[in-house]
């Protein structure tokens, strides 16, 4: 695979470093989470529902010796995932001016909602914090709503966990000309916001020129919005162009003549409506049945469980099923030589791992003991799980 021989230690975490290091581990990287002990890493293992492909060291930061032995581990990583708030990693005494030095190569990646300065740099925030500051919270949502987080995608995982992967990736290319690590500030803030660009650069284009929800892109128009079906169900409309709205006019049985402009804002409101009574008379299915050999750019919305039993998606695997029976997307995107294979296997246990990984990069079994009856390490008894 793409990212076979690369070596990432991912500090345990919630949401956007798990998605990071599971992209990695994904396409080829040899993944190991270094855990807290099991008894304080209870709520933060059930959190990582992103473990594929991904082994587990369990191990006390907290204690000198725990720091000592992810310095150590840094010393044979290409790439270190650090999920904590600002100042954690360099009290602990592992701060990137420390594990740099004792490894030029080392690809030191900083995942945070707010970056590593500025006015916020060490306060706590969630998702919708990280894009409210971004601004582009205040563009999501309808007309005379509140404005509304599409849940935690935006910032935690595009913004923060794709962001924060692509940057490893580019300071690996980089680093195969230079042979130098570097330091990654992901700022969840800044990710969303630089995704944002669009928005930001049409702001002169007459896009964004009426309140919220009421433009061409965030439900305004009645071309660009979903529709509930009659049985309960909804159909996703995006016909933008002029051929495609034409189509769209067509399905649904009007006559494009008899009615307002596409781009009649005024009449926008009344649009909606029209449409709305129009799919309300069929099933999402009957629609489909109508929508589907065109170019109308109408879909059904689909759950979960519908989207991974879709005939295009059936027919281009986008789904997998892994050995305990848990269905999740397959990695994207598809390469042609090298493409991703993910793991099948379950999620590891917290510090299952531990023994093995250790040996691999250099202790013995001696030092291992000692870390151990200091609990300084946990070593998983596997019998005792399954």
């Amino acid at each position: 695979m793409a990212l076979s021989g690369v070596r990432v230690l991912e500090l345990a975490g919630l949401a956007p470093a798990p998605l990071c290091g599971m992209i990695l581990a994904d396409f080829g990287a040899q993944v190991v989470r270094v855990d807290r002990l099991s008894q304080s890493a209870a709520a933060s293992a059930h959190g990582d529902v992103q473990a594929r492909g991904k082994r587990s060291l369990a191990l006390d930061l907290k204690q000198p010796q725990g720091a000592a032995v992810l310095r150590r581990l840094c010393g044979g990583a290409d790439v270190l995932i650090e999920p904590f708030r600002h100042g954690v990693m360099e009290r602990l005494g592992l701060g990137p001016e420390v594990l740099l030095q004792e490894n030029p190569r080392l690809i030191y990646a900083r995942l945070t909602g707010f970056g590593q300065t500025g006015k916020y740099a060490k306060s706590a925030g969630h998702d919708i914090n990280y894009m409210a500051l971004s601004g582009v919270l205040s563009k999501l949502g309808r007309k005379n709503e509140n404005p509304f987080p599409p849940v935690n995608l935006l910032a935690d995982f595009a913004g923060g966990g794709v962001m924060c992967a692509l940057g490893i990736l580019i300071a690996l290319f980089e680093r195969a000309k230079s042979g130098k690590g570097q330091v990654i500030d992901a700022s969840m803030v800044e990710g969303v916001s630089y995704l944002s660009s669009f928005l930001w650069k049409t702001q002169n284009l007459g896009l964004w020129d009426q309140p919220r929800g009421e433009n061409l892109l965030d439900s305004g128009a009645p071309f660009y919005e979903t529709y509930r079906t009659s049985d309960g169900k909804y159909m996703a409309v995006g016909a933008i162009e002029p051929k495609f709205y034409n189509q769209l006019i067509k399905g649904l049985g009007l006559n494009l003549d008899e009615l307002p402009a596409q781009l009649s804002f005024s009449h926008w409101p009344e649009m909606k409506k029209k449409f709305a009574s129009i799919f309300a008379q069929k099933t999402q299915a009957e629609w489909c049945s109508i929508f589907d050999s065109t170019d109308a750019c109408v879909t059904p919305v689909l759950s979960f469980e519908d989207a991974a039993s879709h005939q295009h998606n059936k027919e281009r695997s986008s789904f997998i099923k892994n050995d305990p029976g848990e269905i999740s997307p397959r990695p994207a995107p598809v390469l042609s030589r090298t493409p991703a294979v993910p793991s099948c296997k379950r999620d590891p246990f917290v510090g299952e791992h531990t023994e093995d990984i250790l040996l691999e990069y250099g202790f013995t079994k001696e030092e291992i003991a000692k870390l151990r009856s200091d609990k300084t390490i946990e070593i998983k008894d596997l019998k005792a799980s399954l």
